[in-house]
């Protein structure tokens, strides 16, 4: 079943029917640790309204008080890209330990007023010249460490600002609207298969400027291992968002502009559409 954030209401798709639980707080809803059964059971007891609908001009970022983490380097396409950006910094073997270490790489991304949502505008920073976006598959995390649910994240990063050093990593993915997700919540228990794909699809004026695809199958670390690793010091009492890396990675000759459409499509769960500005 599927959770969407909505103006008014939060709203459960099962099968083809729709469900409202308005009176149903979305950060009590998203620490839940048995998220699937208590949505079940909500809809097995009649008391969510059916018959809803809406459109997506309606849909919200799917986030309240949850923080954003991120995990990086947990693709091999991901570590080549970044040691290649940071080799004139002197950086280039770092990224190559991360992707060879048993720890992995996590780093905070966003709180809900630097997100957007499906069909809501991200931002480049104004200060860089080297934009992408970055598809990933995001967990969402219960308060006590279980993975209760997947939604879409789009991890936008200025890879210049990066490079030039390492530790400027905060100022090259932390800024308002730096990150993006939508456009709802996957709910289940079960872990997606590997060979659940992920794809991008980046136009400009309409026509197609960058589009690549990968799959579970190509990520080195477990998603239960980040957030294990995640939740070792840090507690989350409504729950938290982990960005799971990206495999896709545009050459080193394509930038973002403004105006440009990203589409990040992971099925079951959907599509995430969001404009640069």
């Amino acid at each position: 079943m599927r959770l969407y954030k909505l103006r008014l209401a939060s709203v459960v798709e099962q099968g083809s029917r729709l469900y409202s639980l308005p009176e149903t707080g979305w950060d009590e809803l998203l620490a839940r640790d048995d998220l699937a059964q208590f949505l079940e059971d909500r809809i097995a007891a009649g008391c969510a309204e059916s018959g809803f609908t809406f459109s997506p001009e309606d849909l919200l970022p799917p986030i309240g008080r949850q923080e954003v983490w991120a995990a990086g380097v947990t693709y091999f396409r991901s570590r080549s890209a970044r040691m290649e950006e940071a080799k004139s910094a002197g950086g280039g073997s770092f990224y190559d330990r991360v992707y060879q270490a048993e720890r992995p790489e996590l780093f905070f991304k966003a709180t809900a007023h630097r997100v957007a949502g499906s069909g809501q505008q991200v931002r480049i920073r104004s200060d860089s010249h080297w934009n992408v976006p970055e598809p990933e598959l995001t967990l969402l995390v219960a308060s006590s460490g279980r993975i209760t649910g997947y939604t879409i994240g789009n991890d936008m990063s200025s890879r210049d600002i990066e490079g030039e050093n390492p530790l400027y990593l905060p100022q090259a993915k932390i800024y308002d609207q730096c990150c993006a997700l939508g456009p709802g919540i996957l709910v289940t228990n079960d872990a997606l298969d590997d060979t659940t794909e992920i794809d991008l699809v980046i136009a400009r004026s309409g026509v197609t400027v960058f589009a690549g695809k990968t799959s579970l199958a190509s990520m080195k670390r477990r998603p239960q291992v980040l957030v294990e690793y995640l939740f070792r010091e840090c507690s989350f009492p409504h729950g938290c968002f982990l960005l799971t890396g990206t495999g896709i990675v545009p050459p080193e000759t394509f930038t973002l502009q403004i105006g440009d459409e990203i589409r990040i499509t992971i099925e079951p769960i959907g599509t995430l559409i969001n404009y640069v500005r």
